[in-house]
Order: C-alpha cells, then sequence, then structure tokens
C-alpha cells in the first residue's frame, strides 16, 4: 500500500506505474483504493463507478475496470454535504455531522472488495488517501492505517520533495501516528525529483536514520505524467495549457467541476492551448471554443457562473458567432431551466440557465451510468454517461446519435451552441478533429488512448530504472 505525507503527492500516478511495472513482469495485479473523494469518476462495464484514477490504474494494469477497485467513493457537493458512492451505486449523502461514523459502518464492506480482489490477482496494489498524519481523522479510518492494520497490508510512505520539506514530513510522519500504525510502514520513498539525485544522498541518509524505516528510491520528475489523465482538481490551482498562436479553448473552473479530463484530448493537441480560468478572471474574448464541463452541484455552479460575470463572457462569445460546448452538467447549464423539486444537490428549487438550447432539466434520483457509443458531428464517438436528470429537448435537434437510434444532447439551428452528456467524447480522434476543424484549426491525428498507453509504459520504465520494485515485491505475499 502506497500512503503520502499528504495530497498530491503522486500517490495514484505511482500506483498506476506500480501496476504496469508488475504486469510487464508478468503479474496479474489489480488496484485498489478503499475511500476516495473526487467528482472524476468512471463508469465500469457493469454500470457502476469508481475514481477516476483507479480507471486508470487498472488500464495499467491492463484489466477491466470493476467497482471492487474502488469500492467508497465520496463527491463533494455544494452544501457541504457529499454524495455516497458504494460498489459502484449512489446511497445517499453524507454531512459533517455523519460521515466519521459512517465510515466505521462501510469497513467490512471496503474489506469484502479486498477479499474478491486479492483471490482473482496475484497482487493488489493499494492506494491511500491524504496522508495518515491526519491523525485527527485516525478514529473510523478505513483510506489510511485502518485499513492497513485490518487487511495486514504492508505500507510504503510517499514523500514529494517538490514541495519542500520532505525530510520532516517522512520523519514527521513518523513522530505524530500511533506507534501500532507506524510499524505497518516499512519504507518510503522519494517522488519528483529534479536534477541529479545524488545531491540528495545525504537527505535520504536522514530520513532513513530520524525515521528508522528504509528508502525504496528516488523518483525523478517524470515527463509521462503530464501525458496522463489528472485526478485530483489540485492540478486546476496551476493552470493547464500554453503557448500562442493556437487555437485558444477556455474552460471556467466552478467550484464542483467534475471530469475536467474530458478536456485532457485537447491538451495534447500541438495546435490548441487549454486555458482553466480561475475565478475573478473573465473568459478571454479571443476564446475560439468555450467548454462548460461537468458539474456535480448544477444549480450552485450555475448560480457561481452568473455571480463571477461569466454567463455575460459566454453569451457574448455566443454574438460574436464562437463556439460553444457544454458537457454534461455543462449541458444542463446551457439550457432554459435546471430543477430539483427533490432537493437532490441541496435545497429544492430552480434555476435559470443561460437559455441558449432549447432544453429544459429536471433533476431526479435515478444516476444514469453507462458506455456509449454513436456518432455526432459527422464522426463516430465512444465515452460514457453519469448524470443525475432527464433532460428534454424542445424544438433543438440533438447532438448525438447513440446505439444507432438514442439521440443525445442537444445544437441549436446555427450549429454553434452544443450540448451532450457524453463524457470522454473528446478522446474519439476523427470527433475532435471535426471540432478543430470547424474552428478552423487541424487535428494532430494521435489516438488519445494510445498514447496514455504510451505514457504508462514510459512511466513504468522510469519506475524500474529509479526505484527498488524488487524490494517492494519482498515485502508482499506474493513468492512467484
Amino acid at each position: 500500500m502506497l500512503q503520502g505525507t499528504g495530497s498530491d503527492v503522486g500517490k495514484s500516478v505511482l500506483v498506476a506505474g506500480l501496476c504496469r511495472a508488475l504486469s510487464h513482469r508478468g503479474l496479474k495485479v489489480l488496484p485498489f483504493k478503499p475511500q476516495n473523494m473526487s467528482n472524476n469518476a468512471a463508469v465500469t462495464p457493469e454500470g457502476g463507478e469508481i475514481g477516476r484514477a483507479q480507471a486508470l490504474q487498472a488500464l495499467a494494469a491492463r484489466a477491466p475496470l470493476h467497482v471492487d477497485m474502488n469500492p467508497v467513493l465520496l463527491k463533494p457537493q455544494a452544501d457541504r454535504t457529499s454524495q455516497l458512492v458504494v460498489h459502484g451505486q449512489v446511497r445517499g449523502t453524507l454531512g459533517s455531522a455523519n460521515f466519521r461514523e459512517a465510515r466505521r459502518t462501510l469497513l467490512p464492506e471496503v474489506m469484502a472488495s479486498y477479499r474478491r480482489l486479492e483471490d482473482r490477482c496475484d497482487l493488489v496494489v493499494v492506494e491511500g488517501a491524504g496522508s495518515p498524519a491526519e491523525i485527527n481523522l485516525r478514529a473510523g479510518d478505513i483510506a489510511n492505517m485502518g485499513f492497513a492494520r485490518e487487511a495486514g497490508v504492508p505500507v510504503v510512505l510517499v514523500g514529494d520533495i517538490d514541495r519542500g520539506g520532505v525530510i520532516a514530513a517522512v520523519a514527521g510522519t513518523r513522530a505524530v501516528i500511533d506507534p501500532e500504525d507506524a510499524a505497518m510502514i516499512r519504507g518510503f520513498l522519494i517522488n519528483k525529483f529534479r536534477g541529479d539525485p545524488a545531491l540528495f544522498a545525504d537527505g535520504y541518509a536522514a530520513i532513513a536514520r530520524l525515521s528508522g524505516w528504509r528508502g525504496y528510491g528516488v523518483m525523478p520528475w517524470a515527463s509521462a505524467v503530464g501525458r496522463l489523465p489528472s485526478e485530483d482538481a489540485v492540478v486546476l490551482e496551476r493552470g493547464l495549457g500554453g503557448g500562442s498562436g493556437k487555437l485558444l479553448v477556455a474552460c471556467p473552473i466552478l467550484p464542483r467541476i467534475a471530469n475536467f479530463d474530458d478536456l485532457d484530448p485537447l491538451r495534447q493537441e500541438s495546435g490548441v492551448e487549454v486555458a482553466m480560468i480561475p475565478p475573478g478572471t473573465p473568459i478571454p474574448s479571443e476564446a475560439a471554443l468555450i467548454v462548460l464541463p461537468g458539474s456535480k452541484a448544477t444549480r450552485a455552479d450555475m448560480a457561481f457562473l452568473r455571480a463571477e460575470g461569466w454567463d455575460i463572457d459566454v453569451l457574448a462569445h455566443r454574438r460574436r458567432g464562437g463556439l460553444i460546448l457544454g458537457i454534461c452538467g455543462g449541458y444542463q447549464m446551457l439550457g432554459r431551466s435546471i430543477a430539483d423539486p427533490l432537493g437532490i444537490e441541496g435545497a429544492p428549487g430552480e434555476i435559470a440557465g443561460l437559455g441558449l438550447l432549447d432544453v429544459t432539466t429536471v433533476l431526479g434520483t435515478r444516476k444514469a451510468l453507462r458506455e456509449v457509443a454513436g456518432t455526432a458531428l459527422g464522426a463516430e464517438l465512444a465515452g460514457y454517461e453519469m448524470h443525475m436528470g432527464v433532460t428534454r429537448r424542445g424544438d433543438a435537434a440533438p447532438f448525438a446519435m447513440l446505439g444507432g437510434d438514442r439521440p443525445d444532447g442537444a445544437v441549436d439551428a446555427s450549429g454553434k451552441v452544443m450540448g451532450t452528456y457524453c463524457h470522454g467524447l473528446l478522446a474519439s480522434t476523427g470527433l475532435r478533429a471535426e471540432l478543430l476543424a470547424r474552428l478552423g484549426g487541424n487535428s494532430d491525428g494521435l489516438d488519445h488512448h494510445a498514447g496514455v498507453d504510451a505514457a504508462l509504459d514510459e512511466l513504468a520504465a522510469d519506475m524500474e530504472r529509479h526505484l527498488d520494485i524488487d524490494g517492494l515485491l519482498a515485502l508482499t505475499e506474493y513468492r512467484g
């Protein structure tokens, strides 16, 4: 099990790379994360949902997605609650008042998933959440040491040297956690090192001396990581895209933005710059395309969009003849209204949309979770649906036809405003090329999925070079 000295130290990516490296060695390996908190999710073949990071890890392990890989998923909403997803299906909401108690009741279900995975493979690689040093969250924990001790899984602690203070972070973790928890940690590894690792030799030795744990290597900053889907919204704070003289695609960062990896295929295009627009910043008037992304709380994010004045920017973009694409919650926002009579996302109510598409949405208790395929913009598409609510079209034409005869989404009469429930559609090479052509640009024609797979191979090779994979294997029950 890889746990971290904090969030965003690279646990998810390292688990993915380890899964691919062990798969190269001929092992049947599966990923597992007991509890995840993320609005980035993926649909499994059986119609459930798991964290997007576990979907990437499953790809790395060359294994089909399964809800057992992430039995508990918390999806933050607008009113300080989280939607609780257990074994891929919605099981209500949790707030701060009942969160800790609910976790205790979920440990048996977490363990059942883990044991099922154990029975199906040679080795399970587990990812923790946050940090075991957050001792205020230790009671009832199922994500880090609570799980590790229940399952008897050896832990390796990951420290992020790029953020600074890694010696204190690793040694300090040993100092603050319970001795029985500390006994589960068998070693550490350092991630995101820039420069010559020899320069950190004294620091590496100091960590080993102060913590009493052995090191399993120093992982350099890996360029392949930039070609992998990002799990956490932390990356949005750093901005995405870059360069000049390119087609500009602008996407506002909404408070409950979800599945923002939908934009990754555009980021890989050499002629495209993707700009994530933070609050307090207008949407650039030079944008060729505005993407309204998915949202875990559409009404609240619609209100936020208006409060930021982004609605004015979107409408001005439309008047200038610019293209607009709304995905899932963003599609709902493009319509006339979003009603929530049952209070699915908070207090019952209704909010006006942008009115750019002749559609209306009513949120409900049923969640659509399915993989989809069809055609849009004259090209083939493949993706997945993940939404609560029914959207009805008025006079607008559908954006796509799925499964041959099922309409999806809507497009206005000008063809400039498009909305769809299909996440992942921009990974479809032909559709992406057609969209860029309508913007006056060209696509590189790259296969996005093949690119991700190649990046995983590169990451695994880097890990084999810089980490003691044999030593990590020796910690486990696997004996070949």
